[in-house]
């Protein structure tokens, strides 16, 4: 089974996120399970998504994973939440941020054995130059296509265009680029 953490805030498409990729791996013939915790329901709380992916039906609805990635969509989280919390050593952890990969591990004690499975990029700037918002739920997709293999590309932004049909088309476009964008951008 792959489990995968989203951490998040309220309003930053982490629980959007989830389902989507949910949704393109139920096309896959896999079970997928996509869920969120949060407590306040306000805009810019802190929150978790989940998703679990498995060939069998996934039965464990807990909250409790070890996950195989961590996703951290709000830079701010990388520091104030506990992103380490009962990873595994193959854990692979994209997070958000403007700073290097060396300056942000030299800044996260609890990242520095982990280096080689950690991978940035600036969900926040790919999201505004081309979704034309904060929205970086697209781009962190587009890293996990990349750093997973768990899809090719282009198989993954063809199940994405059936996800977000119900969009205008420049919604979708902006989507498909904010996605490529990050797989070509990840470190």
């Amino acid at each position: 089974m792959t489990e995968i953490r989203w951490h998040s805030r309220a309003g930053q498409g982490a629980v959007t996120g989830a389902k989507g990729l949910g949704d393109v791996v139920s096309t896959t013939g896999k079970q997928v399970q996509a869920f969120a915790l949060y407590g306040s329901a306000k805009r810019g709380a802190a929150m978790r998504a989940y998703n679990r992916i498995d060939d069998e039906q996934v039965i464990n609805h807990e909250k409790f994973m070890l996950p195989d990635f961590v996703l951290v969509i709000d830079p701010a989280l990388a520091f104030s939440d506990n992103i380490t919390e009962n990873d595994k050593p193959t854990t692979s952890y994209i997070i958000t941020t403007h700073q290097s990969k060396d300056d942000l591990i030299a800044l996260i004690p609890a990242l520095q054995d982990k280096a080689e499975r950690v991978f940035v990029l600036d969900c926040m700037q790919i999201s505004m130059e081309t979704i034309g918002r904060a929205v970086p739920n697209a781009p962190m997709l587009g890293a996990f296509v990349k750093i997973s293999g768990m899809f090719e590309l282009d198989f993954f932004l063809d199940r994405m265009k059936k996800v977000l049909s119900k969009f205008p088309q420049k919604i979708i476009d902006s989507n498909m680029e904010a996605i490529t964008r990050a797989y070509n951008e990840v470190k």
